[in-house]
């Protein structure tokens, strides 16, 4: 892996190349849903989530879905988007509490989840197919796959935690459709890339820095200076650091560090496991530690990799 100037390629268009890997259990007929490669190709070709849309309408933060909508608002939505599904009832009262939260939390999202509201009672075969053991149950899907879930009302805390653990697992808080101006080229990253060129990282370092001190949203220097940290601290950490993460398994910095190590030798599955591992075995600040590291990798291979997707997905799967 180089740094490059970086393009954003649409990370579905990776999905597109495979069948889907399972379906959900039960009633509900997925026979629509022939392949992966289909419901992406959907997903791509729909505009995509708005916080604007009223509340309930197809395509907005907020949809009522039955089982005539539930392809294209649920299973399709998913490859742009996390879904989330609010499984409810007019007599449950929890569900009354637990429902307005998750409404506002979605719009607030602006499009960077989709919560989709689905009435049990007038939709039996969804929730049969989807194991509905007890109402309000609240069930996430990514890639047309369930990814986490949880049954009963929770305080508003934890769902906003739910949700933003959950979109950063996935898609790392990206809106697809926004607008992405074509970056011009900028003869400041020339000196970056000579250094590059030569072999100084310090002084790409330094020269992205500077880009970015200046114009902190640039479109290339920030992924680019990413990129130039990480050799450098994979550099500094050495395959020493391999060795010393072997050896305390449960120090995450020494776990961070032999992560970094992996991915500046172009180890990238085995780096994003090293973290992975963590994340699954620990709890509380190192968990979050691990976490965190690894989504900054993410960033730094980039969305267009499969590799992150599969990661991002095994993710969720250890936070949930």
């Amino acid at each position: 892996m180089q740094p490059t100037r970086p393009g954003r390629p649409d990370p579905r268009a990776q999905a597109q190349q495979a069948q889907i890997a399972a379906t959900m259990a039960g009633a509900v007929d997925l026979a629509a849903v022939k392949a992966r490669s289909e419901a992406a190709a959907r997903a791509q070709a729909a505009p995509p989530p708005s916080a604007a849309a009223s509340a309930g309408a197809p395509g907005g933060a907020v949809v009522d879905v039955t089982e005539a909508t539930f392809q294209a608002e649920v299973l399709d939505r998913s490859f742009q988007v996390p879904v989330v599904l609010d499984l409810w009832a007019e007599w449950c009262g929890p569900c009354k509490q637990l429902s307005p939260v998750l409404e506002a939390l979605a719009v607030e999202g602006g499009g960077s989840w989709v919560l989709a509201k689905i009435d049990v009672e007038a939709n039996p075969t969804l929730a049969q197919g989807l194991r509905v053991q007890g109402i309000p149950a609240v069930k996430a899907v990514w890639q047309g796959q369930l990814v986490a879930e949880f049954t009963g009302a929770i305080p508003e805390e934890q769902a906003r935690h739910f949700v933003t653990e959950l979109v950063q697992a996935t898609t790392g808080g990206a809106v697809p459709g926004a607008a992405e101006p074509e970056p011009a080229e900028d003869p400041r990253l020339d000196a970056a890339e000579a250094a590059l060129e030569r072999g100084d990282l310090a002084a790409a370092e330094a020269a992205y820095q500077a880009i970015v001190d200046a114009e902190p949203d640039h479109p290339d220097a920030a992924l680019a200076l990413r990129q130039v940290q990480l050799f450098r601290r994979a550099e500094e950490a050495g395959p020493d650091a391999l060795e010393a993460a072997d050896a305390a398994p449960d120090d995450v910095s020494a776990q961070a560090r032999a992560a970094d190590f992996l991915l500046g030798a172009g180890e990238i599955e085995a780096a994003f496991e090293r973290l992975l591992a963590v994340v699954r075995r620990t709890a509380g600040e190192d968990r979050d530690a691990a976490r965190k590291h690894l989504v900054e990798l993410f960033a730094v291979v980039g969305d267009q990799d499969p590799r992150v997707n599969q990661a991002r997905r095994q993710l969720t799967a250890a936070l949930f």
